[in-house]
């Protein structure tokens, strides 16, 4: 009996190994005395966590921020290829079905922002949310750490860049409206396939893409400049939608686009390898074996410069076909720049007035 498949119905990781971290394994074993229907299905459990800081730095050259936010560390989305699951390991969970339903809130995150912002040696640049895990999943409706973060960063006028797949964004359109007209805030939504059957197996709590197109014709109806993601591109998968997927993104709204290739780094590599043998038996070899000719004949290839790009003739050729249809629809071109120099720390209730 596979009791994590009979059990994982709605999430994409088929395992639940241990982490990379634990010294020893777990194994369902079939004791004689349960049936598969009775088991109970998976439910997604929530801890909570007080963070003291919650601005991560980062020296990556393969990233334009060197600073970002996270609300919530796993992600109920559940996307098979998500490069943060190994981040689970560093908690004694497994990046597998763990990363998918045993989630942790950071409420009182916007309140250590608010402490960090205010200290005296902070010097602004773009906050980046929704980098690491998703900060509009479905937890976000009860939780509301996002809202409250961005409440904190629209008092202080200070800039930031959301990347999302979540259409809860839509509830905060009222205060992102707001930081867009002083250009505090740019948007970038991914959509990595218009194939809703394909969406649901990879990304199985994720909105399917049509939502994810209207929710960018609302964001770039309400003067919020958002960027479509094709994020990530799984050669011999989805790769022949690129050019479909950015006519849909300009025709709903989107003013920019960007893609990444498919990045399988530690646990993913496994999850993601059992996940499409399951999901797509008949070409399972073929994109696996895509996948390595990208990263040089490695499942994933960590150097910067080309981890997100790929190499290769096969990369080459996406790269050309991207920059050709972002051009053809309008979107070879940048989001307006974030505003820096209106930043300042809300003044207090007994806190001394200035003069001027």
């Amino acid at each position: 009996m596979d009791e994590n498949r009979h059990r994982a119905r709605g999430r994409a990781a088929l395992s639940n190994a241990p982490g990379r971290y634990e010294r020893h394994d777990r194994e369902a074993v079939d004791d004689g005395w349960a049936r598969d229907d009775d088991l109970p299905p998976l439910r997604t459990e929530v801890a909570v966590e007080r963070p003291r800081k919650v601005i991560t730095r980062n020296a990556s050259p393969d990233v334009p921020f060197d600073r970002s936010v996270n609300p919530y560390r796993g992600c109920e989305h559940g996307c098979i290829y998500c490069f943060a699951r190994p981040t689970h390991a560093r908690l004694g969970l497994s990046p597998g079905l763990d990363f998918e339903t045993r989630l942790i809130a950071r409420p009182g995150a916007a309140e250590a922002l608010a402490r960090e912002l205010a200290r005296p040696g902070y010097r602004v640049a773009p906050i980046a949310i929704g980098t690491n895990t998703d900060p509009y999943q479905p937890i976000e409706g009860d939780w509301r750490v996002m809202r409250q973060l961005l409440e904190v960063l629209a008092a202080h006028r200070h800039p930031v860049q959301i990347v999302t797949k979540g259409t809860l964004i839509e509830r905060d359109l009222g205060l992102l409206r707001e930081m867009a007209a002083e250009r505090l805030v740019q948007v970038g939504i991914s959509v990595t396939t218009l194939d809703r059957k394909v969406a649901r197996a990879m990304e199985p709590r994720v909105p399917g893409p049509a939502q994810r197109l209207r929710t960018i014709e609302r964001l770039a109806g309400a003067g919020v400049p958002v960027r479509v993601m094709v994020s990530p591109v799984v050669p011999a998968l989805t790769d022949h939608e690129v050019e479909a997927i950015l006519r849909a993104g300009a025709r709903a709204g989107a003013r920019a686009a960007g893609y990444i290739v498919l990045r399988l780094p530690l646990e993913v590599a496994g999850l993601f390898r059992d996940w499409v043998e399951a999901e797509f038996p008949d070409r399972a070899a073929r994109i696996m074996g895509r996948v390595r000719e990208v990263h040089g004949g490695q499942e994933y290839d960590p150097h910067w410069g080309r981890r997100m790009t790929g190499q290769g003739k096969w990369a080459e050729l996406l790269s050309q076909r991207f920059d050709l249809a972002r051009r053809r629809h309008g979107l070879a071109r940048d989001l307006p720049g974030l505003r820096c120099d209106l930043f300042a720390v809300p003044a207090r209730v007994g806190d001394q007035l200035s003069l001027f």
